[in-house]
């Protein structure tokens, strides 16, 4: 007998959609607090937080769905499917904040970063300041803050889904 198996999409889907939802809204609430320059750590660990109850719970409806087994392959795909779409959002807005909401994002992040380095290190000539800034300033262009979201989030949705994989495991009886 053919048992039916739970949709990875629709799963992936829903909590993908539900993941970078939050994502965007923490985003958002940072940006209107006038923290979005220097985030606190306490959003981090929260949106950590989230992530992997959100993660845990697309496995959890998964493995219900498919009569209480999962392997450790299954999970991992359903970890990476939610993800991927989550980071694929979160990139879209991103990529959106940074072009079209705050298009001078780029010019406040260097000027806090200059003011950081001034603080840490007085000292610094301003060729090496201009040195430093003008590296950091090349990983700030929207296609790739967009591009290292969508890894960030890849990779550790990677490692929730085999953490939580490795603890919801239940492969299926071999009947043979």
């Amino acid at each position: 007998m053919e048992t039916q198996k739970a949709s990875i999409k629709n799963i992936a889907l829903t909590y993908g959609v539900l993941l970078a939802l939050f994502s965007i809204i923490v985003s958002v609430i940072t940006y209107i607090t006038g923290n979005h320059l220097q985030p606190k750590w306490y959003l981090s660990v929260i949106s950590l937080l989230v992530s992997v109850y959100i993660i845990v719970l697309a496995i959890k409806k998964y493995k219900t769905g498919n009569e209480g087994f999962l392997s450790l392959g299954e999970a991992i795909k359903v970890g990476l499917a939610v993800t991927v779409i989550s980071g694929i959002l979160i990139a879209i807005y991103n990529y959106i904040f940074m072009t079209v909401i705050e298009p001078d994002m780029v010019n406040q992040i260097m000027e806090s970063s200059r003011e950081k380095m001034i603080e840490s290190n007085p000292n610094m000539t301003e060729e090496q300041m201009e040195m430093a800034l003008s590296m950091s300033q090349k990983f700030m262009s929207p296609w790739i803050v967009s591009t290292l979201a969508v890894l960030s989030s890849l990779f550790s949705g990677f490692i929730i889904s085999l953490i939580s994989g490795l603890i919801m495991k239940q492969n299926r009886p071999d009947f043979q």
